[in-house]
């Protein structure tokens, strides 16, 4: 994904149509309180914060595409309902796990996207 000349539009796009449920809501409200702030002057923790939320979901989005790739139960041996209950808690794991991972490692996403929409001037 190239971020040169993307703006909050292209990113509340590419959030509202790859975002997992509980995600895609609290990006797209974050993503659309930055763009309706931008306009009353948006203050650069807000605009970090913005960007920290979308490294988060980046990092969560990764991390399901690892667990995707381990099977750690059969499809065949579980219930409908088990397999959701399954579904929830790991999913729910995962952003908790992508949530720490912004938190306390410096992948430097967050401060790239900073710095690429502070140059641009979109906000």
């Amino acid at each position: 994904m190239n971020i040169g000349g993307m703006g909050l539009d292209s990113y509340l796009s590419y959030v509202t149509e790859n975002a997992g449920k509980g995600q895609q809501e609290k990006v797209k409200q974050a993503l659309e309180n930055a763009k309706t702030s931008a306009a009353q002057a948006t203050s650069d923790d807000e605009l970090m914060e913005v960007c920290k939320t979308f490294e988060a979901y980046f990092v969560e989005q990764v991390m399901k595409e690892v667990v995707k790739t381990t099977t750690l139960f059969g499809d065949d041996t579980m219930s409908s309902s088990t397999r959701t209950l399954l579904d929830y808690y790991k999913d729910q794991a995962l952003q908790t796990a992508s949530k720490s991972v912004t938190d306390q490692q410096n992948l430097g996403l967050a401060q790239m996207l900073y710095d690429q929409m502070k140059r641009n001037g979109s906000v």
